[in-house]
Order: C-alpha cells, then structure tokens, then sequence
C-alpha cells in the first residue's frame, strides 16, 4: 500500500473512533446518530410533554432549548428557484421548462437549487435561527395535472400529461433530496432537503372557491389514470419525502381530512412511509364558514390528524391539547403523526452537529453563482417552443441597416418582474428582452404601447412585497407616471420600422395563486377566456395593415389562443413562457438565430374559448390532448425548428418479460444544426372510452445538418398500464395496442404501429 495512503486511512480510523467514543458518550438516545432514526424518534417521542408535540406539528416550530432541539420551520419554496429567501437564480417557470423534455437538465437544475437552499440553510443554522422560507422542508414539485388553461397555479406545473409530470416530477425530487448520504463518522444517512409533491389529489381550480368547492361524481377512471399517477410514480419510485394536502373536498370530505386519500390510497395501497403536509390554511378551511365539515378548532384539528395529516400549515394546531382533553383524539394517536415529523427531521442531519452532516460544507458561492445562471439560460433556451415562422426568423443580427429597421414593441418587452412567474427568489440580475435584443445588435427603437389589458403605459416602480395568508407573494409597484396611448401613436412610433418585435401575452400579477386583483378577461388568478386580451390583438392587427413584419414573443404561464395570429396578423410566434432571470438572452439567442428552437408544448394550445368545457367541471372528457375530440390550435408535443427533421424506418421489438422497445432512424434534412424530440404514444385499440392517445416515452436527439442517428426508446411492460373497466382498477390489460412514434401529438406527425401486449 502507498505510504501516504497508509497514513491517510490511518488518520480516517483515529478520527472515525474518537468521533464514535464521543458520540457515544452522550446519555440520551435520540441524541446518538449511530441508533436509526426509528429508535432515534422514538425515544425522543418519549420525552416531549403534549404542548410540546403541538407545537412541532405547526409549520413554524420554535426550539425546545430544554431537549437540545433547534427551532425549524417546514415551509420553504423552490419552485423554480429558491423563492422568498433573498438572492437565488430564478430558473424559467415550470411549465416552460416542461417544453424543454430534457429531464437530466432538469435534475441538473434543482441540484443547483438544492445547493443554494442548503448553503442559505448552513447561514441561517449560524444565526441561532432558521425562520420561514430558510429550511430544509421544500413545498415542490407541484405535479397537479394542468386540465385547463384558465387555471391561473398552471403555470407551476409540468403540464397536461399524467407521464410528462411524473418524469419530470421525479427528476425535480432527485435534485431536491439528492441521494442520501453516508456520513463518515456514523451510520447514518441524510437527505439533502425534503421534496414535497402536491397537492394531493385532484387539484387545480378555480382559485375563488378553492376552499369550499368540492369534487364530486369523479369518474374512477379519469381518477387513476390521470390525476394520481404522478403522484404515485413520486411515492413509489421517487422515495418523496412530503405529500400536501390540497384545500377543496373531494368526494364530501376536505382532502386534508380524507381517509381515503390519505389512509387508504396514500399509505396503504401505496406504501407511503413520509410525512403529509396541510397546504396553507387548509385545516381551517374544515370551519363552519368554509367547507363545513367540522364544529370548531379542536374537532378540525381532530379530524386532521387522525386522516393522517402530520404537520399543519397555519395555527389551528394549537387547538391540540383541548382535543385530547375532551376526547376527541387520543394522545397515541397524535404520536403517530410526531414520530414521522421527528424522524424526516434526524433523517435531514436537523439535530446532529454540523461537523457529521455533509451538506453543511456546501458554501455560500454558490447562490447566484456563473454556473447556475448559465444553467438558467440552457433552460430558459431550451424551454422556448416556435410556434409560427413564415421565413421571417431567424432575423440578421450582424446586418446593421437591417438592424436600424427593427423596432420592440410590447408590455412585457422591458419588464423584469414578469420573467420571474410566481413563487419567485430575488436573482442578482435579470435580463428583460429588450436588454437581451440591444446586448445582441445595439440600440433598438422601443414603445410600450399599451398594458396587459389596456392602452394605459404605466411606467412602475417595485416597492415591496405584499403576502398573503396561504404565503402567496405579490409585488407591490408603486406608479411614477402614466398616460394613454392611441393606435395613431403606436403607429407613429412604428413609422420607420420594418419588423416589429412585439413582446405581448400576459402577466402573473394577474394569472396566479389565489390573486387580489381583477381585470378583463381574469378573475382572482384565473383566467375567463383564453384569448390574447383584445388590445394587443389591435395593436398586432393594426402593424400588421400597416406592413410591417410582425414577430410575437408571447410571455405566459398557460395556453393562449392565438387563432388570429397565426392566421393572418403575425409572421412568426415564439412562446417564450415566463423564461426566469435569463430569459432575454435566450430570446434573443432564438430570435437571431443564436440558438435553434426545440421546444415542444407541454400543453394543448386551443383555439378559442368554445373548445374548452366549463372550468369547475373536472371530468376528463374533451380535455388535453389525450381526450380532446376537436383539432386544436397547435398540440401537445408542437414546436418548429430552423431546420427540418425525417423519422423513418420505425420498428417494434418485444422482450421476453413483457416490455418492448420502439427505434426510429431520426435525420436532419436541414442546412443547420438541431435538436428534434422524439415521442412515443400509446393506444389500446379494445378501449373505445380510453385515451386517445398517451405519451409513454420521449427522447432528445441533436443533430448537425444531414445526420443521421437511430433513437430507441425502451416501454416498459407497466407503462402500458390503465384503467380496466372490467376489474375496476389500474392494471396492463393484455390486447392489441397501437403505439405511435413522432414528433407531436398530431395524427398527421406520428407513425403508427400495432403490438400484442400479453
């Protein structure tokens, strides 16, 4: 053996055994991290008075300095970022990243949240307190299915497609939690965070009556074949540490109170080992004046507990010690629900020192660092989906008479705060779009032209931030100055120009979380209708007649309808969603061409208002690509490179245990390099009330100008699992399936062949 690894082994040994003895020596249990966290939680159990327990079963936890216990709070958010904790990099939103289908980049990202979530921790863990948003306990991925695009919490999702969110939903818990690791001085092994999937189940709208409403007559099939599979996917396969609860009832009994959802599906039928979260206020929400299921505090909290909801967001918790004492629960049936919370606190290294617990060397340069904002831009690049482009893109950014002919138009062309969608942290810069088009050709002419709405141009400040009750944050900008413009003055200011680059859409001051505000066409974070407010639609119409070319970069958290736009009044369309802290660099890379557009929607975009079914109305008929009768605007899996693509010679392989594998030869017959997502749906063609179609699998391949690479995508026998009506549960019913291999959604992109499935 060399020598100096001789000593360094040696050195390892001495140190393992004077950290073991010292460990060791301490008298209390709970307080030795060689014991499990099982024994660990249990003996610490032992030791907390009632009030004690109560007040670890509230999201703001102070510290129990008698039992060495730190204070910790379970509300944290990385959504897309570290949120509300100070500087963090704001990555793209997540229905936008969705479109990217690139799920290791994904992964890559929320490691690099996970490392600036760990590195604010370490800093905060130093002060002798850990307050809201500064823990290890991260409310996310929000893996609700994205049903309808009014819903304004949408945007927070990985889209329509019960497979789209669990893949992704899956690598955002691989970041997040990282894989445990093993200290070198004990036994023991630590997640990095806490991952939470919610909520739990059959959530998304609408916002207003959230905390009344109540899901009823839902089919069992559009139950467990769409709204829980990612949530199971989570549980079984992503070992996720938190599942929340969602506010509405489902079936007559608030989710956070359902045994049902909570006893029998979750923990029995799944096997789920972790703690159940209340979302923000939910167990209030069990009151008189809400959903009604519950006399007073003591019998909500009662209710709650027992369902199995562990740890409550909010303070009705504090009603606890009154429900024991008039016997409306039992003690022992409130330790059930702290030795969860006890043990994903050791299981986070929360009670041992630093000195054993290896996220902790995690430092502070890595908030905001080069790296994580450059992995913000990759995303916020490939994240953009092409939706319209007659031959006017990608525009000459090195031609400068062209240049001077350019104009930037729009509401959402210079403002910063858009690009940060909801559930945002503070990033170190941000790059707007009209930032990102002067850094990339110089100067450009630039006009407002008109709010999200209206024709009013404000021009704003931000002064704080307002936040609610359920933790939502709002900016609050405070006017400096406003006027009203004419469509006289927007063509005056277009006079000179040749092409127009409009940055248009919406905002999420206005789509989001359970919003104060109202206007045309929203209602308290939804939408009312789908279709781009009426104003811009003007503006588009009016340059338009005027001859200029006209290129919408439409800002979004959800599907807008585009019909007029893609008929007659834009030369190109670029979704750009609400694309984070470098989401004007990644415009302009795609506008002039710096970087190919791959993205895909991850949601339908549909015509108009008249496809869509009534918003409360949670049955699956009609809705997302998988049952949608009509054709829509653009589908599920749509978007545009600068180059084209040929798949052909696409064949089927089965194996011997069931599962199959689909191959295309996929070829770039364009003059440029580019990347095409490969897509993979499946039908059983005996199932006349079924899908009409399921993503089961995906692929990106990059190709340089007349490449070509044969792609295999592997279907796992389960992945054609679905409803058998016959025996009412989620099984591979064997039969005849079509499987079909393309680049959209669409009939007219996919090829379709036959398999025996036994």
């Amino acid at each position: 053996m060399n020598i100096k690894r001789y000593k360094r082994c040696l050195w390892a040994l001495m140190l393992l055994s004077w950290s073991t003895t010292n460990i060791t020596a301490q008298q209390l249990p709970y307080q030795n991290p060689n014991l499990t966290a099982e024994q660990r939680a249990e003996d610490l159990l032992g030791r907390l008075t009632l009030e004690e327990k109560t007040l670890l079963m509230m999201n703001s936890s102070p510290a129990i300095p008698r039992l060495g216990i730190p204070s910790f709070d379970w509300w944290s958010e990385a959504l897309h970022g570290v949120g509300r904790n100070g500087i963090a990099t704001v990555f793209p939103q997540c229905i936008g990243m969705a479109c990217s289908f690139d799920v290791p980049l994904l992964e890559r990202i929320y490691t690099a949240v996970s490392d600036e979530a760990r590195a604010k921790n370490n800093i905060a863990r130093k002060s002798g307190k850990v307050k809201r948003y500064q823990g290890l306990s991260f409310w996310t991925p929000n893996i609700n299915i994205f049903r309808d695009p009014r819903w304004g919490r949408g945007q927070e999702t990985y889209g329509e497609d019960p497979y789209m969110n669990s893949v992704m939903g899956l690598a955002v818990v691989r970041g997040l939690q990282g894989t445990t690791r093993l200290s070198p001085l004990t036994t023991h092994h630590y997640y990095k965070l806490h991952a939470c999937a919610k909520h739990f189940a059959v959530h998304s709208g609408p916002e207003k009556t959230r905390h009344h409403f109540n899901i009823e007559n839902l089919s069992p099939r559009d139950l467990w074949e769409t709204y829980l599979p990612a949530f199971k996917t989570l549980v079984q396969e992503g070992n996720v540490q938190q599942v929340m609860c969602a506010y509405q009832r489902f079936e007559g009994e608030p989710c956070c109170g359902s045994d049902r959802l909570l006893q029998q599906i979750l923990r029995k039928e799944w096997g789920y080992k972790g703690l159940v979260v209340s979302d923000c206020g939910a167990i209030r929400d069990f009151l008189p004046q809400w959903h009604g299921v519950s006399k007073d505090s003591a019998a909500a909290v009662s209710k709650a507990i027992i369902s199995g909801t562990d740890v409550e967001c909010g303070s009705l918790y504090k009603s606890l010690p009154e429900a024991v004492r008039r016997g409306d629960i039992s003690e022992e049936q409130v330790n059930v629900s702290v030795r969860r919370l006890l043990k994903g606190r050791i299981e986070l290294g929360d009670l041992d020192p630093d000195s054993i617990v290896e996220w902790t060397k995690i430092p502070s340069s890595v908030i905001a660092s080069k790296e994580h904002q450059q992995l913000a831009l990759q995303m916020a690049r490939e994240q953009m989906v092409l939706l319209k482009n007659n031959g006017v893109l990608p525009l000459n950014a090195h031609h400068a008479p062209h240049n001077s002919k350019i104009m930037v138009m729009g509401p959402n062309a210079a403002d910063s705060t858009m690009l940060w969608g909801i559930y945002f942290g503070k990033p170190a810069h941000t790059v707007t779009v009209l930032e990102g088009i002067e850094r990339k050709i110089g100067k450009v002419r630039y006009e407002q032209a008109c709010d999200i709405t209206d024709m009013t141009v404000r021009l704003q400040a931000i002064s704080g931030t307002s936040e609610s009750r359920d933790g939502s944050t709002t900016l609050e900008l405070k006017e400096t100055s406003r006027h009203t413009n004419t469509m006289a003055d927007v063509l005056k200011a277009a006079q000179e120009a040749e092409t127009v680059i409009f940055v248009g859409g919406i905002s999420p001051n206005l789509e989001r979380e359970e919003a104060k505000k109202s206007a045309l066409g929203f209602d308290k974070g939804d939408r009312t209708t789908i279709e781009l407010p009426q104003v811009q639609r003007d503006i588009l119409k009016a340059l338009h007649d005027a001859g200029k070319k006209v290129i919408l970069v439409c800002c979004s958290g959800s599907a807008i309808g585009l019909k007029p736009e893609q008929q007659e009044t834009c030369d190109a369309i670029l979704q750009a969603w609400y694309a984070g802290e470098q989401g004007g660099h990644a415009v302009a890379d795609v506008l002039f061409g710096d970087y190919n557009p791959s993205g895909k929607l991850a949601v339908t975009f549909y015509k108009d208002d008249s496809q869509l079914p009534a918003f409360d109305d949670y049955s699956m008929k009609n809705r997302t690509y998988r049952f949608f009768q009509g054709e829509p605007l653009y589908p599920f899996g749509y978007g545009l490179s600068y180059t084209t693509f040929q798949i052909k010679d696409e064949s089927l392989k089965m194996k011997s245990d069931g599962s199959c594998t689909v191959t295309a030869k996929v070829k770039n017959t364009g003059k440029r390099e580019g990347t095409e997502i490969v897509q993979v749906y499946i039908r059983n063609t005996a199932d006349k009330e079924g899908p009409l179609k399921t993503l089961k699998g995906f692929e990106r391949v990059t190709l340089k100008a007349g490449e070509c690479k044969t792609v295999a995508i592997d279907l796992p026998r389960q992945r054609f699992e679905g409803w058998d009506t016959a025996t009412n549960t989620m099984r591979v019913v064997p039969g005849t399936y079509e499987v079909m291999v393309g680049t959209s959604s669409a009939d007219k992109d996919l090829k379709k062949m036959k398999v025996k499935i036994k």
